[in-house]
């Protein structure tokens, strides 16, 4: 039975491995392909492509986008997409640019506050990444103003702390038709980690099918059997296809492992087949 990880991370955003070395360590799980998801951006898919290809693995173009609704994060994944497609790569530049802004404002509440945190130092040692308030953590810990980055994240950084600025972002329809428009496959990330609650979830993937969902994430690294069980019947209510993945970081998430989660996560092949199916099809029905 070959498995598959939907859902990963490098350090083109906020994981700790590069394309290559994401794409050698799913070689040396014996995964069969991994969609490769950083943070608002696609810098790493060609990478990874070129990597597969030599081990063996297919790699699929993907993109996690940050939104919000009703005040509460909310995160698109967007799987098989046109990574090289204009109009979308102007569209996730334009993130890129957002996200500069309030980095460049957090650091300057961060200085004042007797933690000097220079954005171009920042941005210079993290020079191939999307920078994140992963990234900020640990050069906190680099400079000795926190003994780890969770201490950052609980202390400063996190997102009622007193150091956080908020970005501007998208709602998460913004982001459905923007996946779309790549011709890529919108997939509601880790549904349950938003604590919305039975009907307010409800509510938010009725209104996303509404805009063009497409599947939700009904295989996740913190899932129970049970969780992901509602979010199968969850998805059927909503005649919605399934997808799964570990949410990988490398050691930015310590434990978590690359197509295992935290022990119990097991993604199957069929589930990527079958999303492979909804995308070919719906190149015929537009042909």
């Amino acid at each position: 039975m070959k498995m598959v990880d939907l859902h990963t991370h490098s350090n083109k955003s906020d994981g700790s491995l590069t394309p290559t070395e994401l794409v050698d360590h799913a070689a040396e799980l014996g995964l069969s392909a991994i969609a490769l998801t950083d943070h608002d951006t696609t810098e790493g898919i060609d990478e990874a492509i070129s990597r597969g290809f030599k081990k063996g693995i297919m790699v699929v173009p993907g993109v996690e986008l940050s939104s919000e609704y009703q005040g509460q994060d909310v995160h698109i994944v967007g799987l098989c997409i046109d990574h090289h497609d204009y109009d979308f790569c102007n569209k996730l530049n334009e993130f890129v640019d957002s996200r500069e802004n309030r980095n460049r404002k957090m650091c300057a509440k961060l200085t004042v506050a007797g933690m000097p945190v220079d954005y171009d130092e920042l941005r210079n040692t993290y020079s191939d990444s999307v920078i994140t308030r992963a990234h900020y953590a640990r050069f906190m810990c680099e400079k000795g103003y926190v003994k780890s980055p969770k201490e950052a994240f609980e202390r400063y950084i996190g997102d009622h702390s007193p150091y956080f600025i908020p970005r501007e972002k998208v709602t998460p329809m913004d982001a459905i038709k923007l996946i779309l428009s790549a011709d890529g496959i919108p997939v509601l990330a880790h549904p349950l980690l938003y604590g919305f609650g039975k009907d307010r979830l409800d509510t938010l993937v009725c209104e996303l099918k509404e805009a063009g969902l497409v599947a939700l994430e009904a295989q996740y690294c913190t899932y129970t059997e049970s969780d992901e069980r509602e979010m199968r019947t969850l998805a059927n209510k909503y005649k919605l296809l399934v997808s799964g993945g570990s949410d990988f970081h490398g050691a930015a998430k310590p434990g978590l492992e690359l197509g295992k989660g935290y022990g119990s996560l097991c993604v199957q092949e069929s589930v990527l087949n079958t999303l492979l199916r909804y995308k070919r099809n719906l190149y015929k029905t537009k042909a």
